[in-house]
Parts: C-alpha cells; sequence; structure tokens
C-alpha cells in the first residue's frame, strides 16, 4: 500500500501522520521513498509532529554536548541530529538524561538495502552492544507535555499578546502565542482577548 502526495513529501506539512503511527503500532513496515535528504525522509516516516528543530552533528566533548541538550531539553519540538554510528551510545546515555519521556527515531542506511529503523522509548532504551558503521539520523520527539505539567507564564504571553496585537488580528495573535508556547488555547485566547479589550477602551 502506497500513500503519496501530489506535491512534496507526504507527512510534512500534510496529511497521513494517523495512518503511519496505526501502520507502527501494529509492527507493519514502513518504507519512505528518498526525499531530498535523510532528514526529511526519516522524518516522514517516524510519526511525530512535523515541527522539527534540525541540530546536525551534536558537540564531540562532554561539557559541551551537556550545555546543548540541557537547552534543547526544553524545545518542545521533535528534533533531528546526525550522529556517527561510532559514537552512538555515547549520544545515548546523554539522551536518556535530557529527553526522558520522548521517543526516539534512529534510522540507518536509508534508501540502501540493509535499511533500518529502531523505534524505542528514551527511557527504555539500550545501548547498541556490537559496532555499527556509518552516519545515522536520530530524531527525537516532541515534548509531551502533561496539561497538569504546564504553566502559563503569564507576563511573558501578555507581552508577546500586546506585541502581536500591533500588527495582528485576534486569531492571528493566538495561533502565533501556540506555536512556541505549549498552553491551552482556550487560556490563551482569553487572555489576549482581555488584552485586546483593554486597549479599545
Amino acid at each position: 500500500m502506497s500513500l503519496i502526495s501530489d506535491a512534496g513529501t507526504p507527512l510534512l506539512s500534510d496529511p497521513g501522520r494517523l495512518l503511519v503511527n496505526q501502520c507502527i503500532e501494529k509492527k507493519i513496515k514502513v518504507v519512505p521513498i528518498p526525499g531530498v535528504s535523510s532528514i526529511t525522509t526519516a522524518m516522514s516516516v517516524s510519526g511525530y509532529k512535523d515541527r522539527f528543530l534540525f541540530y546536525g552533528f551534536l558537540p564531540k566533548t562532554e561539557n559541551e554536548l551537556n550545555k546543548v541538550l540541557s537547552s534543547l531539553s526544553h524545545q518542545i519540538f521533535s528534533q533531528v541530529f546526525f550522529i556517527p554510528a561510532i559514537k552512538i551510545n555515547f549520544y545515548l546515555n546523554r539522551f536518556k538524561k535530557y529527553f526522558s519521556g520522548r521517543k526516539i527515531l534512529i534510522a540507518k542506511e536509508i534508501t540502501k538495502i540493509h535499511e533500518t529503523f529502531f523505534r524505542d522509548e528514551v527511557n527504555d532504551l539500550n545501548m547498541f552492544k556490537s559496532k555499527i558503521k556509518g552516519e545515522l539520523t536520530v530524531i527525537i520527539s516532541e515534548k509531551n507535555i502533561k496539561d497538569k505539567d504546564k504553566v502559563l507564564d503569564k507576563e511573558k504571553i501578555v507581552n508577546k499578546a500586546k506585541k502581536y496585537l500591533k500588527k495582528y488580528s485576534l486569531k492571528d495573535t493566538v495561533d502565533l502565542i501556540l506555536e512556541t508556547e505549549d498552553v491551552n488555547k482556550k487560556e490563551i485566547y482569553q487572555l489576549c482577548l482581555k488584552i485586546k479589550n483593554e486597549k479599545n477602551n
């Protein structure tokens, strides 16, 4: 069975994630047709939300790596890395520390005969016991924030709302805020509406 788009790569700003996730859940092999790079090719079969950050190769030294991952761990979007296969266990150990609660996809030899996709929960990751070659494309899923854990930084939201409302409509302002803040939409809407009404009075 094929999932085909009339333009671009399916699942990247394009419907189909529901189908891919059903296949993943039922252990049905999902094979991507090569995109323009391993980034989009791997993302298209990840099953993760398609708002993602591409970092590239991570730092090699532990101190610098810890700084970078500490900063990235606060980002809510999926994240894509290139990792030398020979160093995979070094990085997986750090992922377990900084990306707990997320999912991971490790793509190996995409489009080649031995193409392999390793899928797991970051918390359940096992280290690779045998050496693997080449470069890996590794994707960490979006951050899943439970409603009870969401904290509304009211001052931050108010400042953004005042700035956006000078140029954009109420609806566009809410959408812009939600692009970077994983909080309750209704709560943001009410706050923006209040600011807009105060401005008009």
